[in-house]
């Protein structure tokens, strides 16, 4: 064969494989772009025909999984009903996806792959079946927090600080999932949201919004006063009722009044004055800086919907605004109050921080996917998300922690046998009154922590102590067995 005729071959190969390669790699290869249209009628009863892949926990329960109806189509159900509605959702055809059915839709939809793989599997006959996801969640645990929580506005979030497991989400009140498999229950559960006293049930308390953090928050102002080394532990501060913050004169719980205190007191004791001097020695930078390392100020890195997830901060009329804005009270702020709103998984971190030396780990519910044949598809391994303080900082806040447990506002957590590091929150809602939103973070063992955690109840009448403190201690019981 001569050269131009080589060429000219050479030509119509190339020219035939344009023609087919590029409807090819739009319709096989890049097709997607009408499956985001719920309205498409054809991809709605696509979905319904996928044998939707199920959502277990850490022990093998199952959480979600799909029941076969009429006409070969699915639904989904769940057979734990309220006890992880939050972490895992729904997905129903009329009213969407929400949490991990939502973030982990492709996965569990079976169409993680590629749509080649999609087409060869129905070349060769293969019905669409979706992917496991296996979660780290603790079942045991979970119950344990539901249980505590007694239906009050509340939540609890629980992690590995080794490796950023989530092994509790517990929010309350609660519902049930499987309501919205029928019109009538469907009604039922918007009635509730929506009577004389909403519910407001189906809001995930574990990362929605949050609220004012109490002197939990105080662990947040000793990282950076003792990292930056402005301050040490023996540090001595006066600890008087009515010092002068902003201007404006701060009080004490219950006015007490105290001399000079060393910071390890201070958080024992938890004294408001000691520690919003401290905030404003160290200035809204520095406790910006290290507020950002903790997670602060923008959306969780969890393996969930960022629409259902709100970011901790100061919020001024409705909006974030950044630590360092001049409608920021430092000192207020230093100590939990302010303008702070947090959420349970934020505070949790907080805890995991610490308990990891210094490293915080990213959060993350997803333990693995496996495929319908048994094949690990993906495997989440740990990944540090900050790091936010020195390990010698982080060894003498769990010091200061482990003081107000031993001794402090933080006893009724105390563990037989187990060294607990925590710290209590109360943060007034109603003034002259005694109803307060209640914290507990705490991390145990102290000296090789396994759990992480934050307890919180909102609008109690008490201090966190007296409620947030034993729900902690439950939880941590069962996760340390």
């Amino acid at each position: 064969m001569d050269r131009p005729t080589i060429r000219l071959y050479g030509f119509g190969v190339l020219l035939f494989a344009v023609i087919v390669g590029v409807p090819s790699r739009r319709t096989i290869f890049e097709a997607s772009s009408p499956r985001p249209n719920r309205l498409n009628a054809r991809t709605l009863l696509e979905q319904q025909r996928v044998a939707r892949g199920p959502i277990v926990a850490a022990d093998g329960t199952v959480l979600a999984h799909s029941l076969r109806g009429p006409e070969a189509t699915y639904e989904r159900s769940y057979p734990t009903g309220e006890e992880f509605a939050h972490a895992v959702g729904y997905s129903y055809i009329n009213f969407g996806s929400t949490a991990l059915e939502r973030f982990r839709n492709a996965e569990l939809d079976g169409r993680s792959g590629t749509n080649l793989q999609t087409v060869l599997d129905q070349l060769q006959g293969k019905k669409p079946r979706g992917d496991k996801v296996i979660t780290t969640l603790n079942p045991a645990a979970q119950q344990v927090a539901n249980r505590a929580l007694a239906g009050q506005r509340g939540a609890v979030v629980a992690l590995d600080p080794r490796t950023g497991a989530v092994t509790v989400m517990a929010a309350t009140p609660g519902y049930d999932p499987n309501a919205l498999r029928s019109a009538g229950g469907a009604r039922q559960l918007e009635r509730e949201e929506q009577g004389n006293a909403p519910r407001k049930s189906r809001v995930n308390r574990s990362v929605q919004f949050g609220y004012a953090p109490g002197s939990t928050f105080k662990r947040v102002t000793a990282t950076p006063a003792l990292d930056t080394s402005a301050f040490t532990p023996e540090s001595t501060i006066n600890g008087r009722d009515n010092v002068p913050i902003s201007g404006v004169p701060l009080q004490n719980d219950e006015h007490s009044s105290y001399g000079q205190l060393s910071l390890t007191q201070a958080l024992a004791k938890s004294v408001n004055t000691a520690w919003a001097q401290v905030a404003e020695k160290l200035g809204k930078t520095t406790i910006a800086r290290y507020m950002e390392r903790f997670g602060f100020d923008k959306k969780p890195q969890l393996d969930y919907p960022a629409e259902e997830m709100s970011a901790s901060g100061e919020y001024a009329r409705g909006r974030l605004v950044a630590p360092t804005s001049g409608v920021v009270d430092v000192g207020r702020m230093g100590i939990g109050q302010d303008k702070l709103q947090v959420t349970a998984l934020q505070m949790a971190e907080v805890a995991a921080a610490v308990a990891g030396h210094g490293k915080l780990m990213a959060p993350h519910m997803t333990d693995r996917i496996i495929d319908a044949e048994g094949r690990t598809l993906q495997t989440i391994a740990p990944r540090v998300q900050s790091v936010v303080m020195k390990p010698s900082t982080a060894a003498a806040v769990t010091s200061m922690m482990v003081a107000v447990v031993n001794e402090g506002t933080g006893t009724p957590a105390q563990i037989p046998g187990v060294q607990v590091a925590g710290k209590t929150g109360t943060a007034e809602t109603l003034p002259a009154t005694a109803i307060n939103n209640v914290w507990f973070i705490a991390f145990a063992p102290a000296a090789e922590p396994r759990v992480a955690i934050a307890a919180t109840l909102q609008g109690v009448p008490g201090f966190g102590a007296a409620f947030a403190a034993p729900i902690a201690k439950q939880v941590m019981e069962r996760l340390l067995k």
